[in-house]
């Protein structure tokens, strides 16, 4: 049997070379400078205490055996086990990862969880493997990562391209190495496998709840508003059923091959019975729209779902709408919120918006951890005050410092880690 190499090739068209490790260290730094801390509580957090890459030999359906990069960055500790998602992408980078731990570590303080940030990554294209592919890439990673991953150690969930199927091989091939049951192990599980209801919308829900309390403090009614979601992956979908169902005018959506529009509301039932298992429903129409179009187009809100950096310095000028809300993690550059900040375009920041995914799979972890699950109404309740109570603090924290939310959540983020760290006496200040 033959070993072949695997060479996946970025594709960046649409969007800037990834800077999303160093625009996190120059945040970080400034919500550091604001609360007056040492030089050595940012270079403690500036980049992951862990990260380890591994190289996954696979068994493809033609016999032959390809290899696949794999990454996983634990960013702090301090707090508790780490926490973060597994993503499959052909654009996976290692500077991606180590930046999605620093902002996963953030998201936990912001939200008073007992973690600290982690991110996992492949490089790879789910989207042209098979199911058992899958399955063997899957199994690959946790058995390469085993040493460093676990219940009270790190502990990982879904996110781009991967979903609770990919979970719970996962977690089965995890329970092999240990030769025990831990369903901690691992979240967004199946719910036969100890997974916790409303998991999978929980993301979509947290940006609903967000954009809710946005609403309410601009006076702008709900119904009738319209919105434009940049994605159309499981973030991106619900959100748009929910924001159809409450009367919000949805009148764009787009998918990694194109976006579709319309002014008097796109019927979004119809869309979501019609995309495939990847999101992808603009190749189902005449005259798709670019992603960089639908950016452009008027509305009151704008939700980039998909992908980082989309929203940058040849662009932020062009936009057309009030409020930006950033359901992907890094979709607004430094340079670009610049640009919306002089423009007095309030953006909700990443690691406030998109915490419900989190916040839910802390939910889940405590099920696991109790043999006690819970019903979906008790979910949904307790994450909605998690995430409202998050939101508060974070737009209290930008009018007490007269600074953007994005500064606000970084310092609201930064200070729980770095007493966390200062407490265990590996700071000292």
């Amino acid at each position: 049997m033959s070993i072949e190499s695997v060479e996946v090739k970025r594709n960046v068209a649409g969007k800037e070379k990834d800077n999303s490790l160093i625009e996190f260290q120059e945040t970080l730094r400034e919500a550091a400078n604001i609360l007056n801390y040492p030089a050595q509580v940012f270079e403690f957090l500036k980049k992951p205490m862990r990260f380890l890459e591994v190289s996954i030999p696979v068994r493809m359906d033609n016999g032959k055996t390809e290899i696949f990069q794999g990454y996983r960055a634990q960013h702090n500790d301090a707090p508790g086990p780490t926490k973060g998602g597994i993503r499959f992408h052909p654009d996976v980078t290692p500077e991606e990862v180590k930046a999605l731990a620093g902002w996963m570590s953030l998201k936990c303080g912001i939200t008073g969880l007992p973690y600290g940030g982690a991110k996992g990554g492949i490089i790879c294209d789910p989207r042209h493997m098979s199911l058992d592919e899958l399955e063997r890439l899957s199994r690959g990673y946790v058995r390469a990562v085993s040493q460093i991953v676990g219940p009270t150690k790190d502990i990982p969930a879904p996110d781009m391209y991967t979903n609770s199927q990919i979970m719970a091989w996962m977690l089965d091939e995890y329970d092999h190495i240990r030769e025990f049951d831990s369903p901690g192990f691992i979240t967004g599980k199946p719910i036969a496998l100890g997974g916790s209801l409303g998991r999978e919308t929980a993301t979509s829900k947290g940006v609903l709840y967000t954009l809710q309390m946005v609403c309410e403090l601009k006076k702008m009614q709900l119904k009738d508003t319209r919105v434009i979601i940049q994605g159309f992956g499981n973030v991106g979908s619900y959100l748009a059923k929910y924001l159809y169902d409450l009367g919000a005018k949805v009148i764009g959506i787009s998918d990694v091959l194109g976006g579709v529009y319309d002014e008097n509301g796109l019927d979004i039932p119809y869309l979501l019975e019609s995309r495939d298992s990847f999101g992808i429903v603009s190749n189902r129409f005449n005259s798709p729209i670019t992603n960089q179009e639908l950016l452009e187009k008027e509305c009151d809100i704008l939700i980039p779902a998909a992908i980082s950096g989309v929203i940058n310095k040849n662009n932020a000028s062009q936009l057309k709408c009030q409020i930006v809300i950033e359901a992907a993690n890094g979709p607004t550059t430094k340079e670009a919120l610049n640009i919306l900040d002089h423009r007095e375009i309030l953006v909700v920041p990443d690691i406030l918006a998109n915490s419900g995914g989190v916040i839910v799979s802390y939910f889940e972890w405590c099920q696991n951890n109790q043999g006690y699950y819970w019903t979906d109404e008790t979910v949904d309740l307790r994450l909605k005050e998690k995430i409202t109570a998050s939101f508060l603090n974070v737009y209290n924290t930008s009018k007490r410092y007269s600074v953007n939310m994005k500064i606000a959540a970084y310092i609201e983020g930064i200070q729980r880690l770095a007493e966390a760290s200062r407490l265990r006496g590996w700071l000292k200040y």
